[in-house]
C-alpha cells in the first residue's frame, strides 16, 4: 500500500504545480544582486553583496550546472517534476543569469568605481599613475612578481595547457622576429591580493594604517602584469593579451561501497577535483573572436557556455575591499551580546541544571558554546565529550578544546563529515590532528552526510552520571556564527540527552535505532514526523479547530512535504513560510494554494536558523534543527530537529523570532503565484521593521538595560 504522503504527491503531481529547483536558486542570487543595488547600502556594502553574488554564481557553476551538462552528455531527457528536461533548464538558465551578470558590470563600472573613487580610493590604470608610482610599482613587479610567473606555450610541441579552477589567466599571442605568431597563456597568481595598495609598494611596507581623508590608490594585478608582459617574451612582440577564467566541475563523486579508506578516498578526490569539466568560459569583452575560438576548441566547450565580462572578472575575490578598515563605509559594526544567564562566571552545568538555555546568533555571542566545550574539556568530573562537526573552518578552537580534553583523560568521540563540500581539506586536517591525541574519530554513515549539529558531555555528578547536550541549526563554526543566523538550544533534559546519546550510538557503532522520545532524526522518522504533523493541522482544519503552521528554512524542495502542504492549504490550514533560498512551491495560487504565503529575508546576516511551528489545537510544538526540506536532507543526510519543551523559550520563538520575521516590510520580498519576487514596502502609516536590525536593537537593549542596572 502506498504511504500518505506518496498518494498525495500523485494528487499534486503535476508540472504547473511546482517551481523549477535551478531557477528559484537564480532568483534567490537576484535577491542577493539587489542588495548590491540598493542605493542606500554604503559602499563597501554593496561591494560585499557584490563578492558574495559572485560566488554563489561559482558554486551554482561548478554544482548544478555541471550537474545538468552530465546529464546533457548522458543522453538523460527526463523531467524534473516542474516539467523541464536538462537542456531546457540550461537555455531558461543561460537567458535568466546573462542579464544579471550584465547588471552588475554596469553596477561595478558606472557607480561602485565612481563611489569609492569619492570615498578616496581609487582603482587607478597604470597609466593614470605619475612618473614616481609607475617607477616604484614596475621595481615591485620586478622583485615580487616576475619570478612568480610561467609563460606556457601553445604549439605542434606543447599541448594545451592545464587551467586550474578559477584561476585568471591571460590568453597572449606573440610574434617571433620573423613573423610566425604563437599563442600562450599566463596564470595570474593567486599568492598574492588582486588589487596592489599603491601605497603599499612606495613606501615598501605592508598593512599600513588608513589615515583620515587619505587618498589610496590601488592598481589590479592583472593590469601591472600586462604592462610589464614584455618582460616575460624577449625579443619577442606581444600582439595581444586579454583575460580569462573558466569554471570548472567540481563536484565531488565517492563510490562509498568501493572505498575501503573513506578518509585517502576523499583525498583522492579533492585532488581529482582540480581536473573536472570545464562548464564555463569567462573572457573580457575586448577579447578577439579567434582567441576566444581557440580557447572553446581547446577546453572542450560549446558557444553558449562562454561569457563575455564587461569589466574585471573574478568580482567574488572584491570580499578583499570589503576588509578594509573603514567602518564609515560600512554599516555600523555589531558585536555580539553574552545573555544574562552567563555572566555570573558560574559553572555552565550548574546554570544549565537549573534551566534551558536558547541562544539566537549573531545577537547573541557564540562564546557560550565554545565555554561549554572549554569547561567540559578541564572540569574535572566530565568523563565523556561526543561531538559531529561538519564545517569548523580553519581556526577551531571547539578542536583545540576536545584536542586538550583528549590530553586530560577524557574520552572523546568525534564525527567528522568528511564530505562536507569544500570543506572537505579542513576537516581532514582537523580529523588527523584529533586522532593523533587519540580521540575516537569516525568519519560517518555510509551513503549519509552527518549534517546534525550536537555536543553531548557526560559528567559524573553526586546524584550520579548526567548528560548534558548542545543542538543547534547551525556549524560548531566561530566565523559564520559572527555573519549567520541560527539558533542553538542547550539542555539536561534526561529524555532529550538519552535521543542524543541513541543518535551517536547509530553513528559510531552498529545500533539500529528506529524510535526516540523526543527528536526528529533523518533519514530514520524526520520525513513521517513533519508529515504526520502536517496530516494533524489539516484533521485539526477539517473539525473545525484553528490550524496554523509556519516554517522557517533555507531550501523548501521536497515534492511530497510540498503536496502535504497544498492539501493542508485546501483544507483550511494558514500556512506561512519564510524561505530565504530555493522554494518550489508556488503560494497563493487559486485551488492550490490560497492560504500559503512565502517571503525571503535577505539581510545583512544570512538567515540559516530552521525553525518549525505548528499550532496542534492551542498545545503549540515548535521544532528546530539542521535539516531544510529537500530529499537530500529527509532521505540521504543525518538531520537532528528537536523540541523547544519550555514554554517560555517558545514563546520567545513565536512572539518575539517568528512575528518579526513575518512582520520585516524592509528586507523581506514575498513571492507570488507568477513565480515573482516582490520586495515589501511598508504600507501607508506602517511602522517599518528591519527584523535583523530589529533583533540587534532587542540584544542591545537588555545588555544596556544589565549595564544600567550595575
Amino acid at each position: 500500500m502506498a504511504s500518505p504522503s506518496k498518494e498525495l504527491l500523485k494528487k499534486y503531481e503535476s508540472p504547473e504545480n511546482f517551481i523549477n529547483r535551478e531557477l528559484s536558486w537564480i532568483e534567490f542570487n537576484r535577491r542577493v544582486m539587489e542588495e548590491a543595488l540598493n542605493p542606500e547600502q554604503p559602499v563597501l556594502e554593496k561591494i560585499k553583496f557584490i563578492s558574495i553574488f559572485f560566488s554563489n554564481l561559482d558554486e551554482f557553476y561548478m554544482i548544478r550546472v555541471a550537474g545538468l551538462q552530465d546529464q546533457l552528455s548522458a543522453g538523460f531527457a527526463e523531467p524534473t517534476i516542474d516539467g523541464l528536461t536538462p537542456a531546457q533548464q540550461l537555455r531558461k538558465i543561460e537567458s535568466a543569469l546573462k542579464p544579471m551578470i550584465e547588471r552588475m558590470m554596469q553596477l561595478w563600472n558606472e557607480d561602485i568605481i565612481p563611489d569609492l573613487a569619492a570615498n578616496n580610493l581609487i582603482i587607478c590604470k597604470i597609466e593614470d599613475l605619475n612618473e614616481l608610482e609607475k617607477e616604484k610599482m614596475d621595481i615591485y613587479f620586478k622583485r615580487e612578481i616576475f619570478p612568480t610567473l610561467t609563460p606556457l606555450a601553445f604549439d605542434p610541441g606543447r599541448p594545451f595547457p592545464y587551467i586550474s579552477n578559477l584561476s585568471l589567466s591571460h590568453a597572449i599571442v606573440i610574434r617571433s622576429p620573423k613573423g610566425d605568431e604563437h599563442f600562450a597563456r599566463l596564470k595570474t597568481p593567486n599568492t598574492l591580493p588582486r588589487l596592489i595598495r599603491v601605497d603599499e609598494i612606495i613606501s615598501n611596507e605592508k598593512r599600513l594604517p588608513i589615515l583620515q581623508n587619505q587618498q589610496i590608490k590601488f592598481v589590479w594585478l592583472g593590469e601591472l602584469i600586462h604592462s610589464n608582459m614584455h618582460l616575460l617574451f624577449p625579443k619577442m612582440e606581444v600582439v595581444a593579451a586579454h583575460g580569462f577564467r573558466i569554471t570548472r566541475d567540481t563536484d565531488i563523486e565517492i563510490q562509498e561501497d568501493e572505498a575501503d579508506d573513506l578518509l585517502k578516498s576523499i583525498q583522492e578526490n579533492i585532488l581529482q577535483r582540480r581536473f573536472g569539466s570545464v562548464v564555463r568560459l569567462e573572457v573580457v569583452k575586448n577579447m578577439p573572436e579567434f582567441m576566444i575560438n581557440t580557447l572553446i576548441e581547446n577546453l572542450e566547450l560549446q558557444r553558449e557556455d562562454v561569457d563575455i565580462i564587461d569589466g574585471p572578472l573574478g568580482l567574488s575575490d572584491m570580499i578583499e575591499l570589503y576588509k578594509l578598515p573603514l567602518h564609515e563605509l560600512k554599516e555600523k559594526p555589531y558585536v555580539p551580546v553574552v545573555p544574562k544567564a552567563f555572566e555570573s562566571g558560574e559553572s555552565i552545568f550548574n546554570i544549565l541544571r537549573e534551566k534551558d538555555i536558547l541562544l539566537h546568533h549573531p545577537y547573541d555571542s557564540f562564546a557560550p558554546v565554545i565555554e561549554f566545550i572549554k569547561q567540559a574539556s578541564a572540569d574535572p568530573d566530565v568523563l565523556a565529550i561526543k561531538q559531529t562537526l561538519y564545517r569548523v573552518g580553519a581556526n577551531s578552537p571547539v578542536v583545540e578544546y576536545l584536542i586538550e580534553a583528549v590530553q586530560r583523560g577524557k574520552q572523546v568521540a568525534v564525527l567528522v563529515e568528511l564530505k562536507a563540500r569544500f570543506d572537505e581539506e579542513n576537516n581532514i586536517f582537523w580529523a588527523r590532528e584529533l586522532e593523533k591525541v587519540g580521540a575516537h574519530v569516525v568519519y560517518g554513515l555510509v551513503g549519509l552526510k552527518t549534517h546534525s549539529k550536537m555536543t553531548l558531555v557526560v559528567r559524573k555528578e553526586a546524584q550520579g552520571v548526567r548528560r548534558y547536550v548542545h543542538l543547534a541549526t547551525g556549524n560548531y563554526n566561530v566565523s559564520t556564527a559572527k555573519t549567520y543566523t541560527d539558533l542553538g538550544l542547550f539542555t539536561c533534559n534526561e529524555k532529550i540527552c538519552e535521543d542524543v546519546s541513541n543518535i551517536f550510538n547509530f553513528l559510531t557503532g552498529y545500533s539500529k535505532q528506529e524510535s526516540f522520545n523526543y527528536l526528529g532524526v533523518a533519514p530514520i522518522n524526520l520525513r513521517s514526523k513533519i508529515f504526520n504533523y502536517i496530516l494533524r493541522e489539516i484533521e485539526n482544519a477539517q473539525a473545525g479547530l484553528q490550524a496554523h503552521i509556519i516554517m522557517k528554512m533555507n531550501a523548501l524542495v521536497d515534492p511530497e512535504l510540498i503536496s502535504a502542504l497544498y492539501e493542508a492549504s485546501n483544507a483550511g490550514v494558514k500556512i506561512e513560510l519564510i524561505i530565504r533560498g530555493i522554494c518550489c512551491l508556488i503560494p497563493q495560487k487559486p485551488g492550490l494554494s490560497e492560504n500559503i504565503t512565502v517571503v525571503s529575508i535577505v539581510g545583512r546576516f544570512l538567515e540559516h536558523s530552521r525553525i518549525l511551528f505548528f499550532h496542534n489545537a492551542g498545545d503549540e510544538e515548535i521544532y528546530i534543527g539542521s535539516a531544510d526540506l529537500m530529499q537530500r536532507n529527509l532521505d540521504r543526510r543525518v538531520e537532528v530537529v528537536f523540541p523547544i519543551l519550555n514554554s517560555a523559550l517558545k514563546k520567545v520563538i513565536k512572539e518575539r523570532i517568528l512575528s518579526t520575521l513575518l512582520a520585516d516590510n524592509i528586507k523581506a520580498w514575498s513571492l507570488g503565484s507568477d513565480h515573482v519576487y516582490l520586495h515589501s514596502v511598508p504600507a501607508e502609516n506602517a511602522k517599518p521593521v528591519n527584523s535583523q536590525e530589529w533583533f540587534m536593537r532587542h540584544a542591545m537593549k537588555g545588555l544596556k538595560k544589565k549595564v544600567k542596572v550595575k
